[in-house]
Order: C-alpha cells, then sequence, then structure tokens
C-alpha cells in the first residue's frame, strides 16, 4: 500500500514489493550492475529487483523505476548548469525509496549523487543504520584514494557495507568500522568478454566517451589526430564507438563536419568484439578495458578549465587513467588539458602502432594488470548482496 504516486519515476505495479533497488546512474554502472543482477537472479530467480539505471539493467531483469543515464553530468561547472535538474532527479530518487521501502538499496559508483541520498535516507531515518528498514549497499568505492578521502567516515556512518573491485582500496578504509569486502573486478570475471580485440591489420579505435560535454571537448582533437595519422598511412580507417543514440548524434555531427567522414565508421558500443590497431580515447572506465585487451594507444582528456584547476587543488593524484594508476608506469601516455595537441598526440600514436617494443611493453603491462585484478576475492558481487539481503531488517 503505498501513499502517493512518485512523478515521472514508475511505480510498482499494484500491490507488489521490492527486495533490492539499484542504483546506477552512468553507463559503465548500469552495465556492471547489469552483470551482477543478470548471476543473482540465475541464482535467486524469486528476487524481486528493482532500478534506477539503464537499459542493461532493464535487460538484466531489473524493473526500470527510471532511466538517468544520457543526462548524466560530472564537473563542478557542469553539475552547476544542471542543478535544477540533478535536484528534481534526486528528490524523486528519495520519494521512491521512501514510498516503496526495499529490503535493500545497493548503490553502484556515481558517488557524487549517490552519497548524498544515502545521506539523505540515513536522515530520514530510513536507513539501517538509522533505526530503518533498508540496508544500504556500495557497490564499486568512490576513489577516495585519489580526493576526498575524508568521505571514508560518512560513508561508515551511513551504509551497512561496501564491495570493492581494486585489492587495495580496502586498506583506505582501515580507520572506520564500515565492512569492506573485495569481490573481485568485473573485467576479469568469467562472464566478461573484454569488448575489444587487438588486430595489427583492424582500423583505430576512437572511443570519445560517453557525455555530450566532454565529447564535445576532446572529440574535435581527436578527428584532428586521426587525420595526420592517416596523411602518414592513407589506408588507415577508424572505428567510432558510440554508448547511446544520443551520443551517435553529436558524434556524427561533428565527424561530418571534418574531411575524415568517409574513413570513419559508427559502431554502437552493443557490438560485442570490436577489433582495432590503437586506440585513442577518452578517460574512464573504458581505458583499463584497452590496457586488459592490449591495445596501444593514447588517452585524452580535457574538461571545463575551472573544473579542472579546482581538481588539481583537491586530487591527491596526477593522473588519470586507472591502468596507469594501477601499474604505477604509463602503459598509455596521457595528454591532459593544454597538453592535448593534435600534433603531440599524432606523434605518440604514431609510436605505439608502430614501434616494436612500445608493442612488446603494452602486452607486458597488460598482463602484469591482469595479474593484479584477479587476485582472489572473498566473495562475488552477488553472494556479497545475497549475504546483506539475508540479513536485512524485516
Amino acid at each position: 500500500m503505498h501513499k502517493r504516486k512518485i512523478l515521472e519515476f514508475n511505480p510498482l505495479p499494484e500491490g507488489q514489493s521490492v527486495d533490492l533497488l539499484v542504483i546506477a546512474g552512468e553507463h559503465s554502472g548500469d552495465e556492471h550492475a547489469a552483470r551482477v543482477v543478470k548471476r543473482l537472479l540465475s541464482d535467486r530467480p524469486d528476487l524481486k529487483v528493482a532500478a534506477i539505471g539503464g537499459r542493461h539493467l532493464e535487460e538484466a531483469g531489473a524493473f526500470l523505476v527510471h532511466n538517468p543515464i544520457d543526462s548524466a553530468v560530472v564537473g563542478f561547472v557542469e553539475v552547476l548548469k544542471h542543478f535544477n535538474e540533478i535536484k528534481a532527479f534526486f528528490a524523486m530518487a528519495f520519494e521512491w525509496v521512501n514510498a516503496y521501502r526495499p529490503r535493500a538499496v545497493c548503490f553502484v559508483d556515481y558517488p557524487g549523487f549517490n552519497l548524498r541520498l544515502a545521506k539523505k535516507l540515513f536522515d530520514a531515518g530510513i536507513a539501517h543504520k538509522a533505526g530503518g528498514n533498508v540496508n544500504l549497499l556500495f557497490y564499486i568505492s568512490p576513489q577516495i584514494w585519489a580526493w576526498k578521502s575524508h568521505r571514508r567516515f560518512a560513508m561508515a556512518r551511513h551504509l551497512d557495507a561496501l564491495g570493492v573491485i581494486f585489492p587495495f582500496e580496502i586498506e583506505s578504509y582501515r580507520d572506520t568500522d564500515l565492512p569492506v569486502s573485495f569481490v573481485g573486478h568485473p573485467f576479469v570475471h568469467d562472464d566478461y568478454r573484454l569488448p575489444f580485440v587487438y588486430d595489427p591489420g583492424a582500423p583505430l579505435l576512437l572511443l570519445p566517451g560517453s557525455r555530450a560535454t566532454p565529447i564535445k571537448r576532446i572529440m574535435p582533437a581527436i578527428i584532428e589526430t586521426f587525420r595526420r595519422l592517416k596523411a602518414e598511412r592513407p589506408g588507415l580507417r577508424a572505428t567510432v564507438v558510440y554508448p547511446s543514440e544520443a551520443a551517435r548524434v553529436i558524434l556524427q555531427e561533428m565527424v561530418d563536419q571534418s574531411d575524415c567522414a568517409g574513413d570513419m565508421t559508427f559502431v554502437s558500443n552493443s557490438e560485442p568484439e570490436v577489433r582495432a590497431c590503437g586506440v585513442i580515447m577518452s578517460s574512464g572506465t573504458i581505458s583499463l578495458v584497452c590496457a586488459l585487451a592490449a591495445i596501444p594507444g593514447i588517452l585524452v582528456y580535457r574538461t571545463n578549465p575551472i573544473t579542472y584547476g579546482m581538481a588539481k587543488i583537491l586530487v591527491h593524484i596526477r593522473i588519470v587513467g586507472i591502468a596507469n594508476i594501477l601499474l604505477g608506469e604509463f602503459i598509455h601516455p596521457e595528454f591532459l588539458q593544454g597538453r592535448m595537441h593534435p600534433k603531440r598526440m599524432a606523434a605518440a600514436m604514431s609510436s605505439q602502432l608502430n614501434d616494436s617494443s612500445t608493442l612488446d611493453r603494452t602486452r607486458a603491462l597488460s598482463t602484469k594488470l591482469r595479474s593484479i585484478l584477479s587476485e582472489s576475492g572473498s566473495a562475488s558481487p552477488e553472494s556479497w548482496i545475497t549475504a546483506h539481503l539475508e540479513n536485512s531488517p524485516p
């Protein structure tokens, strides 16, 4: 029995309850969570799972409450521009949880939003740790080892458990009482097939990201870099991977304005296997995929100058690629902000594609990276969630 209708959020069918609500606000979180939910429902088909997420979670069997994926924003300035939209989304997410009271909420990454919602649920007395009946779980830790490490204390106060995907992250929470479990990295799980494969005779892979604003900032430099590389290798072609129709429209318009349109093919990220001789990519989850696939390339990143200036003050590290961070050296050279110049990028990319010693080094570092991420975990994500559902309040 539910007292209010949640505006723009899908209500549950009349009389139905929910065991688990998964909240994933970005493409990568949606994909990771979907694989977990699929395995979870395979083991426990009796569970009722709902999701605030994207099409992957829906296809995995979750009841889709709302899809915020294509409108996700990051960065100080970008968040300010979309403040009213985010505020409304936040309020509706809270109201849905308050109305339907799932046994557990599993937040997936997206810490700027999810940690605020966890606090709101705690302050409202809905969270288990505040005396309520909803367990709060967090899967994929915010990068507190990079910046805003103080967040761990609020997380320990509000959350019931945390599942991390990098072994070293457990140490970051040693001075709290938050139960933290290494649950394995999704990219080295048996059911995960890398979407990209290294093939020296294949096109160049272009991965400009999933959000509109970053795409518009970095894609022109990526296109110009490709043009310069093509001048060296006339037969070179490129594959542009897009995560959503909205992203494809933006990318298509930018490519059509260049003189390279005839040499670029668009492919959805739902394609099971894309072959590539090299990659020019944005920072983010996908850069780890390319490193595990041993594809040579470079990483580019540009954000609003104000956002970047604030980040330089607050962030404890100066490397943005997670593979580079884990390895402690560069498997993919990084071109950030002002260094993101097509002439420099093309020179580095040419070396990545043509230097045999660089290719050998990429393969060796890829093997090392897989070893780092394959350490035995105490639980899988689905068994970790199941355990906390079984211990959740009635």
